[in-house]
């Protein structure tokens, strides 16, 4: 609550990733963190700013390689009094972080880097303080694995005979092995401790909006999560939930659960695991509607043998420009747009959330025209046909969109207009008439 930090002129958005890879979209936000060790084993973290979505889609310089993690807080008040001091006061929508990092290059970075050295030789008359070795061990201690895992840790003979076992799995051939066999590879995860799993349950079903839960599934999620995962139960910024702490061989007794819930659709990382935004049906900011696009999509991909043949797809939907939905950053994105009050869609591909599925963080590219509502669902499918046509032998389709450029994508994209298809001009050209 210090007043140099309480009125800053806009939003601000911090991220922290403590895994290998990005999994927080870190160079999409104000401040991103990446937790790393130095070549003496030092905890510290990179540090980017400037990023974000919205209107002007930037992803962030990086200030600093390694900043030692007792002095993060020094740093972040760094960024933070240079933004507050030279941030755009005059025009509300150039008063992001974002902006100011743009429009001044290598003069913020060093801005940041006068200002955190001033922090460090003065100490006095600044907010924060180096974070002192106790304080990390009081916050550590409130992160513990759940008691029943702590117990069966301290049991050192049986957690490693755990990992060994193999859960007993439906009749092998049958179609009930072949699901299982697909929820193993989509839903479940490796976990940093031995003989367990997190498990994801998805919430991307035909005929339910995307992240979308019934009061009565909800509280058999909550059963779930009580039975299989220490009663923990997380939301993930997919729009799906994910059980932590399942053990290995309550994997199969998960899974006939949550197949009879309705939550254990093994299309996690496939095309109808989407992020979209609330969009026109509930949001008085959107443009236009994101769920009956949304359910659209799953409706046309419905096949899991067709999702797995296509392969991972990050597919987002924003029902207007303040990118709730993410749509920059995903592979295939869909942006809903207004045009004299009726509803259209804009296609952006290749864009990237940082994460290794993905690569560095980007914004995807915009093939063209606005497409109106009844053609996006056939555009995304026919930008899908061509990555099956052309791409090599395991290849992801971002990989194939930066392999082959936009431009065939679009042309397909194109062909399948019809309220917008290509009318000739008098002059005999041709245009997309209507198309915003």
């Amino acid at each position: 609550l210090h007043p140099e930090f309480a009125f800053l002129p806009r939003k601000f958005k911090i991220a922290v990733s403590g895994a290998r890879e990005d999994r927080a979209a870190i160079g999409w936000h104000d401040i991103g963190l990446q937790l790393k060790r130095d070549g003496s084993g030092a905890l510290g973290f990179q540090v980017l700013a400037g990023g974000g979505m919205g209107r002007t889609p930037v992803i962030g310089t990086e200030l600093s390689a390694f900043v030692p993690a007792a002095d993060i807080l020094l740093f972040i008040e760094a960024i933070l009094r240079v933004y507050n001091r030279y941030g755009r006061r005059d025009n509300l929508y150039k008063a992001r972080l974002k902006i100011l990092v743009r429009a001044e290059g290598e003069r913020f970075v060093q801005a940041v880097a006068d200002e955190y050295a001033a922090i460090r030789a003065q100490g006095a008359g600044f907010v924060a303080r180096p974070v002192p070795a106790d304080e990390i061990e009081r916050v550590t201690a409130c992160f513990q694995p759940p008691p029943g895992v702590r117990a069966r840790l301290a049991q050192p003979q049986q957690a490693p005979a755990v990992a060994r076992v193999t859960p007993a799995a439906p009749e092998p051939g049958s179609a009930r092995a072949a699901a299982w066999q697909r929820w193993l590879g989509r839903n479940v995860h490796a976990h940093r401790l031995d003989g367990w799993h997190a498990v994801t349950l998805s919430l991307k079903r035909p005929g339910l909006p995307p992240g979308d839960v019934t009061a009565a599934q909800m509280d058999a999620a909550a059963d779930l999560a009580d039975r299989f995962s220490e009663g923990e139960l997380r939301v993930t910024h997919e729009q799906n939930l994910l059980l932590p702490w399942v053990r290995h061989e309550d994997l199969p007794a998960l899974w006939e659960a949550a197949s009879a819930l309705g939550l254990a659709r093994a299309n996690i990382g496939l095309l109808t695991d989407m992020i979209a935004c609330p969009g026109g049906d509930l949001c008085a900011l959107a443009n236009a509607r994101s769920i009956p696009i949304a359910q659209a999509l799953a409706e046309r991909f419905d096949d899991l043998d067709e999702q797995h043949d296509i392969g991972a797809i990050d597919l987002h939907i924003s029902g207007c420009i303040n990118s709730c939905g993410h749509h920059h950053s995903g592979h295939i994105g869909i942006l809903g747009v207004d045009k004299d009050g009726s509803e259209w869609y804009q296609l952006t591909l290749g864009g990237s959330d940082g994460s290794t599925l993905s690569g560095a963080a980007e914004p995807g590219r915009v093939i063209g025209p606005s497409f109106a509502a009844d053609e996006v669902v056939d555009a995304v499918e026919a930008v899908v046909a061509v990555h099956c046509r052309e791409r090599s032998a395991g290849e992801r389709f971002v990989d194939t969109v930066r392999r082959l450029g936009v431009a065939p994508f679009r042309a397909a994209a194109d062909a399948a207009r019809r309220s917008t298809a290509r009318q000739p001009r008098h002059d005999g050209a041709a245009t997309l008439e209507t198309a915003p």
